[in-house]
């Protein structure tokens, strides 16, 4: 063998060293050696296709925003020109004022935000103990009423409007807000949602922990799943606050237009034989702007609530 086909280390260059070791211990007892991989805790970038296809997904999907405003700030004869607008124009503070006073905005995102934000809370709330007792709690016929709620999943809200409306009439709650706020205390998805999680991130150690200590089920509740759901409850406060303060059909049903909410309201834009557009973009405008401020200031809660239940699933 000559000396050609010997290895030989230089000075300047560094000794290779096998990769970092530990020890795992089988359930069996005898212990094996994992190897970590060279990549494992190491940032990945993404490439500049990657930010071409984002750019190109936030551009679709900030248009229709953008062609609100565009619309909300033009005349009527502009907008249903040929071809439309595609930049802004000088009249949007005009049709912002006169849209907020034509449709009595200001009393209508009160009631909406009164709506919205009771249906979200008491969703959140009655959702996650639900989910807690049917992940965790042990009782007959569990499994029977979860089939249950996930059923009433299948059927169309149309079907029990009828008696809904007349369940409301007898309580005297026509034209009222809790005809709206009632029948949607807690969702079916909700309840189902928080179940899924609950499930995978709720350890049943800790359960047991808890009934050893002696607490009852509402402590355990209160000190150990409340801390844990946190995210995902985030995350469904938002996805209902959004579906109720944009409902439209149950509101327009029991309310009318001296106690709106904000979809019943923009109803009073398209009313008449002439139909102003950029008045009712404006409004639309107008109806959107709170749910744009929550998602600047909540926004990335709710991403990284959305990242740790993909993690824990």
């Amino acid at each position: 063998m000559t000396t050609d086909s010997i290895p030989v280390r230089t000075a300047d260059a560094p000794p290779r060293t096998a990769p970092k070791a530990r020890r795992y211990t089988a359930p069996g007892g005898q212990g094996r050696r994992l190897f970590r991989h060279p990549g494992a805790g190491r940032q990945h970038h993404a490439g500049p296709v990657a930010y071409i296809l984002l750019g190109i997904a936030a551009l679709f999907s900030l248009f229709p925003l953008y062609w609100t405003m565009v619309a909300a700030s033009t005349d009527n004869t502009r907008v249903t020109q040929t071809p439309p607008p595609f930049l802004p124009g000088p009249h949007l503070l005009d049709n912002l004022a006169k849209a907020w006073q034509d449709a009595a905005l200001g009393k209508a995102m009160l009631n909406s935000l009164i709506v919205a934000g009771v249906i979200s809370l008491s969703t959140v709330l009655f959702a996650t103990l639900a989910g807690f007792a049917f992940a965790k709690l042990r009782f007959k016929g569990r499994n029977i009423l979860l089939m249950l709620v996930i059923g009433t999943m299948m059927l169309p809200p149309q079907l029990g409007v009828v008696p809904l409306f007349m369940m409301m009439a007898e309580l005297g709650w026509g034209q009222k807000l809790p005809a709206v706020i009632f029948p949607t205390l807690v969702s079916a998805v909700g309840v189902f949602f928080m179940r899924q999680y609950l499930t995978e991130a709720l350890p049943d150690e800790l359960v047991e922990a808890g009934r050893v200590d002696g607490a009852h089920s509402l402590r355990i509740f209160w000190s150990i799943v409340l801390p844990i759901a946190r995210a995902p409850m985030a995350v469904l406060f938002m996805i209902t606050f959004v579906h109720a303060w944009n409902d439209f059909f149950w509101p327009f049903i029991v309310l009318d237009m001296t106690n709106p909410t904000v979809p019943v309201a923009l109803t009073q834009l398209s009313a008449g034989y002439v139909r102003d557009q950029s008045l009712i973009m404006a409004g639309a405008l107008l109806g959107t702007l709170p749910l744009l401020v929550m998602f600047v200031v909540f926004g990335r809660q709710i991403v990284g609530g959305i990242m740790q239940g993909a993690v824990k699933g």
